[in-house]
């Protein structure tokens, strides 16, 4: 039972918030200059580092580790106490003699947990109790974001338990059935779940209380949920769910600890007292990687991939090739390196002229269905997000004739869309979904549209997302595993920064709602359709995806994603310029940003985009990398005017 987990962990989050309050105070006292406030503060943090001493040293390593808990949550609330203690406390002692290769060993045994589990819900989708265990292997990897989708399908399970009405009630009952007999599972006896109870009460008759399960399970979920979001930095929805959770077991002890964890967290973030959830900000980062058992990325260098691509490529721009570049490594923060003539370069795909290209012509026509329109009643087409042609008996646009008010250019784009994706969603109520959304929520629906016509390629073709062609070969701005783990030794840093914009609404909530409306169960095409799928397709759509603004208002309304622009690789100089209406075009610059120097392209050169607003300071555009691309823009230019920009007296 796990009464004893919970008796120290009220000291730790005492002892926390203790510390930010410390540091709080510490930093008003630094900046209005008053020594009160400072001395206040540093007294404050000491005693809060001790409480938090004392707490670790009582607290048995074996059954009360949180250390991966509070390390992720000192990084969210900008807790230095958190984060030490956390790396020094996850397994006790034992971490102060674990080396390198125990900690890889233990990353390899909880992936192959998770593979087991995977393996054990592909057999059985319905089973809400092998997603809790999937859930608690994920947290312990640090994927809260993964942890918590699912978390999320477990808790929509307990609902098909409990109504009969339900479309997968007979499964998800059947399943939760097999779990129904002897004592209590181990994942529920957490955060004084269970009480005094060990085994599940019978009703009349002596079976067994299987909607009792349920609701155990759920609460179950609610903990998962609202912790792991939490760490992902989305407290609106943590806080929601900690509530829900709280409605229905009041004194649950890890509910509290978490609702204390995320009033501390957003009073540090906000740096106000909060005055409701709705206030609370909701979105967050989690990792931007290929999976340890993401089997669909392709060996973009590959003879046989080059093969595909420059096929593929010879019909859009013929002077072109694809091949490998070698192109600066994005850093995560301003570095001194700006002023090296050389620097750490990585190896990617790139478009080069094989052909000299004369200045003003064009280097590439591509057309795409990867499209996102966000705006309910706009004349754009449904397949390319062109401009629909005017109305009247000469109009070319075609009327879908089962889902009349999908209207397509032209008769090309209509068989186009039938080909690929528009069966899947045809007559299915999908339309409506994150259309004309609040100003500040408009790119985030335009990446979600994006997600959903990938995943109606997908189903209508009958492959998993990842191997539709036109998003395949993308390169996400990925960071490798190891670089995204959280170190457990006793001196460890600061946990990395993770680069993936995330949120409950868009990464997991919506997606599912989509592919239901879609008529998929979300269950059984779990291999298709699972949350680092998702998380995958976003991390390829940002900083590839264009958009275009409506001229009434300036909100980006319409997006894209075309596989061949996105290998022509960003410079704060470019040597094109693009246009998209229906085509994506790059042309020759007729001059260059820098210097004016003469446009026109050679044979051999690497064909430059530009993915900003190149006109804007180079502090912007470096922002801009940062938020898009995962890194501050380590090009020439950017690197010439930084190192400028800091030689230059003030």
């Amino acid at each position: 039972m796990s009464s004893g987990n919970n008796s120290q962990q009220p000291s730790l989050v005492g002892g926390h918030a203790e510390w930010i309050k410390g540091a709080t105070e510490s930093t008003i006292g630094s900046v209005t200059g008053s020594q009160a406030w400072t001395t206040s503060g540093e007294q404050a943090k000491a005693h809060a580092v001790d409480t938090m001493k004392a707490a670790g040293e009582n607290r048995d390593p074996s059954i009360q580790g949180y250390g991966k808990v509070e390390q992720k949550l000192g990084q969210v609330a900008g807790c230095e106490g958190m984060v030490k203690e956390g790396a020094a406390s996850k397994n006790g002692a034992r971490v102060m003699d674990e080396s390198e290769e125990e900690v890889d060993t233990r990353i390899e045994s909880l992936l192959r947990q998770r593979q087991s589990l995977t393996d054990d819900l592909l057999a059985r989708p319905y089973d809400l109790i092998l997603y809790i265990q999937r859930a608690l292997v994920y947290a312990d990897l640090a994927y809260p974001d993964l942890a918590a989708g699912d978390a999320y399908r477990a808790l929509l399970l307990t609902d098909e338990v409990r109504d009969e009405s339900f479309e997968y009630h007979e499964q998800a009952l059947e399943a939760l059935k097999s779990h129904a007999d002897g004592p209590l599972l181990d994942v529920l006896e957490h955060g004084s779940l269970l009480g005094s109870q060990s085994r599940l009460p019978e009703l009349d008759g002596g079976a067994k209380d299987i909607p009792a399960l349920a609701s155990l399970t759920s609460i179950r979920c609610y903990q998962i949920l609202s912790l792991n979001l939490l760490l992902c930095g989305c407290l609106k929805s943590a806080s929601k769910f900690c509530e829900r959770g709280l409605a229905l077991s009041p004194q649950n002890q890890e509910l509290l600890n978490t609702r204390s964890y995320i009033q501390t967290v957003a009073e540090r973030r906000t740096r106000k007292p909060s005055s409701g959830v709705n206030d609370l900000p909701d979105w967050g980062m989690v990792r931007r990687e290929i999976y340890p058992w993401n089997s669909y990325e392709p060996n973009r260098f590959s003879e046989d991939s080059l093969d595909f691509l420059n096929t593929e490529l010879a019909t859009m721009a013929p002077k072109c090739t694809v091949q490998v570049a070698e192109l600066p490594v994005l850093l995560e923060c301003p570095s001194r390196t700006d002023g090296y003539d050389i620097i750490p370069t990585c190896s990617q795909l790139g478009l080069f002229a094989k052909e000299d290209i004369a200045p003003g012509e064009d280097v590439l026509v591509e057309y795409s269905l990867v499209t996102a329109n966000n705006r309910l009643k706009e004349s754009v087409c449904d397949a390319c997000s062109g401009e629909l042609p005017p109305l009247g008996s000469e109009s070319t646009a075609v009327n879908c004739p089962d889902c009349y008010d999908t209207v397509f250019c032209d008769q090309y784009c209509f068989e186009q869309a039938q080909n690929l994706y528009h069966p899947a969603v045809c007559d299915k109520d999908v339309d409506s979904i994150a259309k004309d959304p609040d100003a500040k929520e408009a790119d985030s629906s335009l990446h979600l549209l994006l997600l959903a016509r990938v995943l109606a390629m997908a189903a209508h073709q009958g492959i998993n997302p990842l191997d539709v062609n036109q998003i395949k070969y993308i390169w996400g701005d990925f960071i490798s595993s190891k670089t995204n783990e959280i170190d457990l030794s006793p001196n460890a840093g600061p946990p990395p920064d993770w680069t993936l914009p995330f949120s409950f609404a868009y990464n997991i909530e919506t997606p599912l709602h989509i592919l239901e409306k879609m008529d998929i169960d979300i269950y059984a095409t779990l291999a298709d359709y699972d949350v680092w799928v998702f998380n995958t397709l976003y991390s390829k759509f940002r900083g590839t995806a264009s958009a275009r603004k409506n001229p009434r208002d300036g909100r980006p309304d319409v997006a894209a994603v075309h596989p061949f622009w996105c290998l022509a690789n960003h410079d704060c100089d470019p040597n094109v310029t693009w246009d998209w209406g229906g085509r994506m075009v790059l042309k020759a610059r007729e001059k260059r940003i820098v210097d004016d120097a003469p446009g026109g392209i050679r044979a051999g050169e690497e064909i430059l985009s530009h993915y900003c607003d190149v006109d804007l300071p180079v502090k912007q555009r470096r922002e801009w990398a940062r938020g898009s691309l995962g890194g501050w823009c380590m090009c020439h230019r950017c690197r010439q005017e930084a190192t400028d920009a800091e030689n230059t007296p003030e």
